[in-house]
């Protein structure tokens, strides 16, 4: 296989996984195209090489800033914006999982431990089935918030290390 159809290929993958995990195919398209790339791109480059729109483009390279995925930079003399992604595989998993947390687990959080105070009684079959299952939910929230926690400081190897004990 050549560089070329390899590259093409990773994309593609890239892309559909990203949208199997809730985020925009071109999103993650652009985000590999930038992670295979040695050298910051412009926008043109990007449109170029995915065939998408200035519009799309443009939309998509602001989410990847906000997602803190990639990096705008500007050249001395020049008009032209550059993008650049963090090629460190465990800078971007740690900044995703911090993301998908300010995101999807927060908002979770917060809602689960506003109504695991409701009152009842416990007898009623009712409120005692809605109590446990919000309290055993709330539960994995928070262990699930802890992991996290636990890999946004930790360094890749200590990390993975510990994982594998877990699981021999």
């Amino acid at each position: 296989m050549e560089l070329t159809e390899a590259k093409h290929k990773f994309i593609e993958a890239w892309g559909k996984l990203g949208s199997e995990w809730g985020i925009n195919r071109t999103m993650a398209q652009i985000h590999a195209l930038l992670l295979i790339s040695p050298n910051a791109l412009t926008t043109e480059e990007i449109m170029e090489t995915l065939s998408i729109s200035r519009g799309n483009a443009n939309m998509t390279l602001r989410d990847l800033i906000g997602w803190g995925l990639i990096e705008k930079q500007h050249r001395a003399g020049e008009r032209k914006e550059y993008f650049y992604a963090d090629k460190d595989t465990w800078n971007i998993a740690r900044q995703v999982a911090k993301e998908r947390r300010k995101r999807e687990l927060d908002p979770v959080l917060k809602v689960l431990e506003e109504i695991s105070k409701v009152e009842g009684d416990p007898k009623d079959p009712e409120f005692a089935t809605f109590y446990k299952s919000v309290t055993d939910i709330n539960k994995l929230a928070k262990n699930v918030d802890k992991t996290l926690d636990t890999m946004l400081k930790a360094e890749e190897s200590w990390f993975w290390g510990s994982i594998f004990k877990i699981f021999k």
